[in-house]
């Protein structure tokens, strides 16, 4: 993709990713479904979701997998409330683009 994706951006992806399983979703499958919508490495991810769990948006608990510990990512209430408000300034953004591509101005 020739566009930079931001912090912002990608913090909304990720919640995005997330939210789609209440029971939460771990960090290699995060990865993956991330990686539908553009190309990110795993060493990029973690310190996003790192800091998605610092500003409390998401919480983290451990399972047992193959005899190992997976850590799962669980949106939180207050990940929920950021989540949605990313939607409502990407509609507005993303819209304000498409009417500039399409000659319409703003």
């Amino acid at each position: 993709m020739v566009f930079n994706t931001g912090a912002a951006l990608l913090d909304a992806i990720v919640l995005a990713v997330v939210s789609n399983d209440a029971e939460g979703t771990y960090g290699y499958k995060i990865t993956q479904d991330v990686r539908q919508a553009i190309e990110i490495s795993e060493s990029t991810l973690y310190p996003v979701l790192r800091r998605l769990q610092k500003d409390g948006c998401l919480e983290t608990y451990d399972m047992e997998y193959g005899g190992r510990n997976r850590r799962y990512y669980r949106i939180t209430e207050a990940g929920t409330a950021q989540l949605n408000l990313y939607k409502t300034e990407w509609k507005q953004y993303s819209t304000k683009i498409s009417k500039l591509f399409a000659g319409r101005g703003v």
